[in-house]
């Protein structure tokens, strides 16, 4: 991640923590006040949210440190495990609002104040366009952890949504339907439990070196056909590590030239793969000679 893709980041992520400290508070008041526990259930995540929007700050400033002994390719890794923690705020959110949504299906209550729809209506539209920034901007920085993110007010937005819904039920149905609020928190609950798995999913696959980079791996191949003197590729295996991604690249060469012209040729290679392909971190480039080539066919 360059220096410009570092402070976006890092910009981003202070965007949403003063987003959700705001909406949080507002939440809080307006469920309490207006008599709705979806409202409460949403305050929940949206306090879940501004602990985990820190601790992927932390993590986007860990992950810039340069490489040194101990950690040769750099500290990006640490940015799929700060989204395992992420996932881990949502999943006792969500618990806790199952839970509480359960206790209070069964406990007589007032209905909600009309006036929560008014509040929800502009949480949800709020939330949607922070999602839409912070995915924009994780793409543009290629961040799992601000993907996670975005994500989390996706699923702010949909649990508001929720809300909205269940409240609209109670008030037009009145009296004997107060818990429609409930079911709503408990719907949210389960939505939040199923964003997890694909926020969850990808920083796994990152982890474990997944074979997930079939884009990146076809542009490799053709950049690298474009230097002078690379017949074809081979092996080419292509790992995630924060913003990064670290290359091994068996290149195919004339097997007439010297060690010394396959040696200058592997580092014209890496040096064109990495002038003309972004994020590139890594690069291996292991040379092999066109027997390579005539044996494969």
């Amino acid at each position: 991640m360059s220096e410009l893709q570092e402070q976006t980041a890092v910009r981003t992520t202070y965007f949403s923590i003063v987003g959700n400290a705001l909406l949080a508070l507002l939440k809080w008041l307006a469920g309490f006040f207006g008599n709705s526990y979806a409202l409460i259930a949403d305050a929940i995540e949206s306090t879940a949210d501004i602990f985990s929007s820190f601790l992927v700050l932390l993590g986007l400033k860990y992950a810039q440190r340069p490489a040194d002994d101990n950690h040769p390719y750099g500290h990006g890794r640490v940015e799929p495990l700060i989204t395992f923690i992420v996932v881990g705020f949502l999943i006792v959110s969500a618990t806790i609002i199952a839970y509480e949504s359960i206790e209070n299906i069964g406990t007589p209550h007032d209905l909600p104040k009309p006036w929560t729809l008014i509040v929800l209506g502009g949480i949800i539209v709020w939330k949607e366009i922070s999602y839409r920034i912070v995915m924009k901007k994780s793409k543009e920085t290629n961040s799992s952890s601000l993907r996670a993110d975005a994500w989390h007010h996706r699923s702010d937005a949909i649990t508001s949504v929720a809300a909205f819904i269940g409240i609209s039920i109670a008030l037009l149905l009145g009296k004997g339907y107060e818990n429609a609020d409930d079911y709503a928190a408990l719907f949210a609950a389960g939505f939040i439990l199923y964003n997890c798995y694909h926020i969850f999913r990808p920083a796994l696959g990152e982890i474990m070196d997944e074979n997930v980079y079939d884009e990146v791996i076809d542009n490799i191949r053709q950049e690298a056909l474009k230097v002078d003197g690379i017949k074809a590729t081979e092996k080419c295996f292509v790992r995630k590590s924060g913003a990064k991604y670290h290359v091994d690249l068996h290149a195919i060469v004339d097997s007439e030239i010297t060690v010394r012209e396959g040696h200058e040729l592997a580092h014209k290679l890496k040096d064109h793969l990495v002038a003309h392909i972004p994020d590139l971190g890594h690069v291996m480039i292991h040379i092999e000679p066109n027997e390579c080539l005539w044996e494969s066919n």
